[in-house]
């Protein structure tokens, strides 16, 4: 098969490398190296294990992602890697583990449910028992209708289902079609972005104040605790915030978010006034020992004695949510960005620039890793004051839309890049790679660079089950991890890599606007 597969790749690469040979340098001996050792010798499903089975959820500031970031940093040291180190990017706030979970029905009958605690909300610390109260309202001035009529109940809140059956799979790829209109797009033929209008979003910013205030009422009149709907359907439940991280935070009610179908189940009894009682024991702790944030750092050393103070960097933000171990989001692109590095040194190439991989923290509360990188490094979104590291860097790569191999990569309107680009694709075509677009894509830490006029790109990424089954659910388990696409992921961040690391000069970037 070896023999097979190189015989393609080199007549493959015959086919094209003289259309390009006054244009971008690749050298495919290198690139044929990559694939080989990426494809043949991968260890990115041992580094994802160690990630998510191993480390457990890595929810900002737990123990579980102190563990990740030590382990990573081990890594780091074993393979060569100069000067692995966490580094602190400013304040972060308590971080918060769940240590005891159990919630079940008991009456009209007894049955387990499915739930976890809300993310830095109290623990009940005892086992509770107790009727469920059904509570309806549309709008704050509804809170007095429940006054005195809480105290140690267990508070459920009326809402529609929002159960589905499914006629599609939840797993899909992106089509060719797909993929045509991404690389079509141009400031004349905007592609549709998938963007809430500014009526959802004052929608969402008021009921989630809402939800606020009532769970400030539920707290002073005493309720045992807040059941909440985790959406999702058959079993996959979405976690979320439930609480301020600041270390002064004020104690909040504890609160659970479990399953729709179960959620929907009581209040069907409820309305149907058939009484529902519950048991539940849940045990909280808050992480407060040290209340920075930091990263992951570590560097490849460049060789050319003019170029090896310019810096290519890599990444991907390895703190997760907490309901189950943060397979696609993050560890994945965590397992591409570290199994890109091994690959490099394992190779032994000699980059002229510096190569320095970082393992964002708190990418999920607000991009603060990378943001505080930036700010420390670069220079201050705010006023554009920038810092002498700012000239210095050619480029940023990320990896952060889940499981699914790559297909392209977004330029963020950097219409200098993209000729560069599309040459880099050339060896990938065969993997099912070629696709680039002058469209932006947010939600990740590329934006900390490019909001400050660096080129930082994210890739396009097949997006398997990533919205339907394992973004910030119960279900993002390694098992959800596809093991191919992660390792042509792994060959082809490598190559960006290395190809901007040796590339004569930096990576054009946008004028920057004020």
């Amino acid at each position: 098969m070896k023999k097979v597969y190189k015989l393609s790749f080199y007549l493959f690469v015959a086919s094209i490398s003289s259309a390009f040979a006054q244009d971008e340098k690749i050298d495919f001996d290198v690139i044929e190296k990559i694939r080989n050792e990426g494809l043949n010798n991968s260890q990115v499903m041992d580094i994802a294990f160690y990630l998510t089975d191993v480390s457990g959820p890595r929810l900002s500031n737990s123990n579980g992602l102190k563990n990740a970031q030590n382990w990573a940093i081990a890594q780091f040291k074993q393979w060569g890697l100069l000067n692995p180190h966490k580094e602190a990017w400013g304040d972060f706030g308590r971080g918060w583990e769940i240590e005891k979970s159990y919630i079940a029905m008991t009456k009209p009958y007894y049955q387990q449910l499915l739930g976890t605690p809300r993310a830095w909300t109290n623990g009940t610390n005892k086992s509770i028992k107790g009727s469920v109260e059904l509570v309806k309202f549309k709008s704050d001035s509804d809170f007095v209708n429940y006054a005195g009529k809480l105290k140690n109940k267990i508070v459920i809140m009326d809402i529609p289902s929002s159960i589905k059956t499914g006629f599609e799979a939840d797993a899909k790829r992106y089509t060719d079609e797909d993929l045509v209109k991404m690389a079509s797009y141009s400031d004349e033929n905007p592609a549709k972005k998938d963007t809430f209008s500014p009526k959802q979003i004052q929608e969402f910013r008021a009921r989630g104040a809402m939800m606020g205030k009532f769970r400030e009422f539920c707290l002073t009149e005493g309720a045992a605790l807040v059941i909440s709907n985790g959406r999702g359907n058959n079993g996959t439940y979405f976690t979320s915030n439930g609480a301020p991280y600041a270390v002064d935070a004020k104690p909040v009610v504890p609160e659970m978010e479990i399953t729709a179908e179960h959620y929907m189940r009581m209040i069907r009894l409820l309305k149907a006034n058939i009484p529902v009682e519950l048991e539940i024991d849940t045990k909280t702790r808050f992480v407060d020992e040290d209340v920075k944030g930091y990263n992951v750092i570590a560097e490849i050393p460049g060789t050319d004695p003019k170029l090896k103070n310019e810096v290519v960097m890599l990444g991907a933000h390895i703190d997760s949510w907490f309901a189950a171990t943060g397979a696609t989001d993050n560890a994945a692109g965590t397992a591409v960005v570290m199994e890109t590095v091994r690959i490099i040194k394992a190779l032994n190439l000699k980059p002229k620039r510096t190569i320095r991989i970082a393992l964002w923290s708190s990418e999920e509360q607000g991009l603060f890793g990378s943001r505080g990188y930036v700010k420390q490094h670069f220079g201050d979104k705010a006023t554009m004051a920038l810092l002498p590291e700012h000239e210095k860097l050619s480029a940023y790569y990320n990896l952060d839309n889940g499981t699914g191999k790559i297909r392209g990569i977004y330029t963020q309107g950097n219409k200098d890049v993209k000729p560069i680009f599309e040459q880099w694709f050339t060896p990938f075509t065969n993997l099912g790679a070629n696709t680039v677009t002058l469209s932006n894509t947010g939600g990740t830490d590329h934006l900390s660079f490019d909001g400050i006029g660096l080129p930082g790109f994210q890739f396009i990424q097949d997006e398997i089950d990533y919205d339907t089954r394992t973004h910030h659910t119960n279900m993002d388990t390694y098992d959800r991890l596809q093991a191919e696409d992660l390792k042509q992921a792994s060959v082809i961040m490598a190559s960006f890599v290395y190809n901007t690391a040796i590339r004569e000069n930096k990576m054009p970037r946008k004028t920057i606007s004020n």
